[in-house]
């Protein structure tokens, strides 16, 4: 500080024709602290420190325009609000505690020494490089290390960096060993520590005698240029050493102001002139002799904060040189200036000093300036190598963070040492915590259909619905998209063979028109036959709704169609079937039934009534849930597979359970006519129509239950088309067989024939 102002005003270009004075005192004690502050803000001419209503701030000229010091956080909480009610800046050249960035609490305050917010965050930027994240942090009982370590605590727990263990260093050497085997027991390789003064020393001395070894020590910038540690006989066997430090910066001249004033020091650097408080040594306020110790001693214990205390001088030289409006040669201001006008102008200063740029933020913080040592113990003496640096511009943006691995020798064979709870994890594999460590986990893996990756490694989440995945998957591939296409074989296929069945059709019905006054036509149903056949038509033009892209009305138009017309087909060979049951069986014995039966058009009926019911249950069905279409990705691993599907399976098995029941009884009233007239008798026709029907969709049925594959529209096509080519050949085609090619059984003689020879049979029984 002395070297520093006698420089200011030796030169002209700064406060030319203005001279600093200075008033040092020793901050040992509080009691000097008070005292020192007090006399600080007397009046000078009165020597008195006003005080309640006679106090004015914009009148009051206290000795002093600026305090620097102190030097420790602790003292700078003691002083920093005593000058705040006097609007007297504190810089402080070395007190680091984040607190005193609070401009709430500490307006004032401005320092030239970074916060400890920036040497945590370098520390945690440290041991992310190297992957560390089990670790150890270690303090000591004062303000600087427990704001220092609740810091860690935090930063540590948003970066997934695991406190293992947590202490202050305690007193005793026995109780530092206890501490030192909980570090060894519970496997810690990295312990940081962020502590000051003889603790410090009381640690590394008991790890050396504790044979405790193989582990990274981060000192904080507190002790890691320390002298007194390094030199310590056996400090390269505790393991490796890297710390935080200040840069420092060499002052010019320095060495040449200590060499002269060294022999002057008479025990007193007091002066009548006033303006600062600075950190050197006052012999008379603690009765400490200074005359013993080397230039060269002061120099190397003092290097860190040398540079910070120079600059503080000139920081504030710099805002008197605005407030008293200097130019190169002279300072025009002639009213008194107060110590609140410094602060102003202090903060919106930025200038160079040595090639460095010297600014404060809005909490009246410079910008961080570390270097990163590594401590040599395999040279003599030990030597603090920079192997990295950490800096940042005073917004906080811009950070420059730089390691030199292989500068860096590790105890570990030449390795980066490990330090982690638990192994990391194989890709594919979520971690599942046990303990209250995020260290320490299991790893499981993830079942198909899910991943994991680093932005959630505690979680296998499911992949998007058109992804998929096998166990123990990172990640999510994309499925191929299957429908059954037109293009596709059995599409083809089954275009083809509705075709036909509807060209089939046609011919019936064009056979049967042309026919339509024969007995054949007229015994297989007259009229009901082209209800028949038209049914069938527009069941095999459904067919053309199961291929394609699946739409709302491609699903509905396939089997609730299907099953209203079939339902038809079935109501007509009921009919049919039971009205030439009536004709020979019933007439007779019921003549009366068989009459409203004729009168009251009974199979018409029937059938509209059938019909109608069967509508009803489609429609029920479609109105709860009908078929609809929907991408099935559980049947086929890394497919999509567009499909319909069935809806409400209650409303679904209704409909089928009606068709059922028509297929039952139309199967009865065949079996009850199987003695009929062979050319009345359909028996074995209807039978073999409704077995097929019967295995079709049971097969179909089945194959929905128990596979959902792309191919599930085939085989319930292949249903409807048995269904409908069943009845076609097994009714239909017969009777066509004998019109085109049997014509000598289609005549009224033949079928007459057959009822004589069937009434001669029942009358012999």
């Amino acid at each position: 500080m002395r070297f520093a102002v006698e420089e200011i005003n030796n030169s002209t270009y700064l406060l030319p024709g203005v001279t600093l004075g200075y008033e040092i005192y020793d901050h040992c004690l509080n009691s000097v602290n008070i005292g020192a502050v007090l006399d600080f803000l007397s009046d000078s001419s009165t020597r008195s420190v006003p005080f309640g209503e006679g106090y004015r701030q914009d009148r009051h000229l206290p000795k002093v325009l600026a305090v620097i010091g102190p030097s420790s956080s602790t003292d700078a909480f003691l002083t920093a609000p005593v000058l705040m009610s006097y609007l007297v800046p504190l810089i402080s050249h070395s007190a680091s505690s984040m607190q005193l960035s609070d401009k709430g609490r500490f307006p004032l305050f401005v320092r030239t020494f970074p916060s400890d917010k920036k040497q945590v965050d370098g520390i945690v930027l440290l041991l992310l490089k190297f992957n560390w994240r089990w670790i150890a942090l270690l303090g000591t009982d004062d303000d600087y290390s427990q704001d220092g370590i609740k810091a860690l605590n935090e930063q540590t727990r948003e970066h997934n960096i695991c406190v293992a263990y947590e202490s202050t260093i305690p007193q005793s050497s026995s109780d530092v060993g206890h501490m030192l085997r909980n570090i060894v027991y519970l496997n810690v390789k990295v312990v940081v520590v962020f502590a000051t003064g003889q603790p410090v020393t009381d640690l590394m001395r008991q790890a050396i005698a504790s044979n405790v070894g193989g582990i990274v020590w981060v000192a904080s910038e507190a002790w890691s240029l320390s002298q007194s540690i390094a030199t310590m006989p056996g400090i390269g066997s505790v393991g490796t050493i890297l710390g935080m430090a200040v840069k420092g910066m060499a002052l010019s001249g320095f060495d040449q102001f200590l060499q002269s004033t060294r022999n002057s020091w008479n025990g007193s650097f007091q002066k009548k002139s006033s303006a600062f408080l600075g950190a050197a040594r006052n012999q008379e306020s603690c009765n400490q002799q200074c005359s013993g110790i080397s230039a060269s001693a002061i120099q190397d214990f003092d290097s860190t904060s040398s540079f910070s205390v120079y600059s503080a001088v000139y920081a504030v030289a710099h805002a008197l040189h605005r407030v008293l409006k200097c130019n190169k040669k002279i300072c025009k201001r002639p009213e008194p200036v107060f110590p609140y006008q410094i602060l102003q102008k202090m903060k919106e200063e930025s200038f160079t000093l040595n090639g460095r740029t010297i600014s404060f933020d809005k909490n009246g913080d410079p910008p961080p300036q570390y270097e990163i040592v590594f401590w040599d113990t395999t040279s003599q003496p030990v030597s603090f190598k920079r192997v990295g640096s950490y800096a940042s511009d005073s917004a906080g943006s811009g950070i420059r963070f730089v390691v030199q691995e292989e500068a860096i020798k590790w105890h570990v064979s030449g390795q980066i040492p490990v330090a982690l709870g638990s192994q990391d994890c194989i890709p594919g594999f979520k971690k599942t915590l046990f303990g209250i460590h995020t260290c320490c986990f299991n790893c499981e893996p993830c079942a198909a259909g899910t991943f994991v990756n680093q932005s959630d490694p505690y979680n296998c989440q499911p992949c998007p619905e058109d992804e998929w995945s096998d166990d123990e998957s990172a990640f999510c591939q994309k499925r191929t998209i299957e429908y059954l296409d037109y293009n596709d074989r059995f599409s083809i296929g089954l275009l083809v063979s509705a075709g036909l069945i509807c060209t089939l059709s046609v011919a019936t019905a064009v056979v049967f028109a042309v026919h339509h006054d024969t007995p054949v036509v007229k015994s297989a149903g007259g009229k009901m036959c082209f209800f028949m056949l038209g049914c069938l038509g527009i069941c095999c033009l459904s067919i053309c709704c199961f291929f394609g892209v699946p739409t709302t009305w491609k699903c509905i138009l396939r089997n609730p169609v299907f099953a209203v017309f079939f339902t038809a087909c079935l109501c007509c060979l009921l009919v049919r079937t039971f009205q030439v049951i009536c004709v020979f069986k019933i007439a007779a014995k019921m003549p009366k039934v068989y009459e409203f039966w004729v009168k009251k058009n009974g199979q018409w009926m029937f059938v509209t009534v059938a019909v109608g019911l069967q509508i009803f249950l489609c429609g029920l069905w479609v109105g709860i849930e009908g078929p609809h279409p929907f991408n099935n990705t559980q049947a086929v691993r890394g497919q999509i597979i567009y499909d319909c599907g069935m809806g409400n399976m209650f409303a679904f098995t209704a409909v089928i359970a009606f068709v059922g029941l028509l297929s039952v009884l139309c199967f009865a009233c065949s079996y009850f006519g199987k003695d009929l007239p062979k050319d009345y008798n359909d028996a074995k026709y209807v039978t073999y129509s409704l077995l097929v029907f019967f295995f079709t969709w049971v097969a179909y049925l089945t194959a929905y239950i128990v596979y959902s594959g792309k191919y599930i529209p085939v085989i319930n096509a292949i249903s409807v088309l048995a269904s409908l080519a069943s009845i076609l050949v097994g009714y239909f085609i017969p009777k066509c067989y004998i019109i085109l090619f049997k014509p000598q059984y289609n005549t009224t003689a033949h079928f007459q024939t057959c009822i004589q020879d069937y009434t001669k049979t029942i009358s012999s029984k």
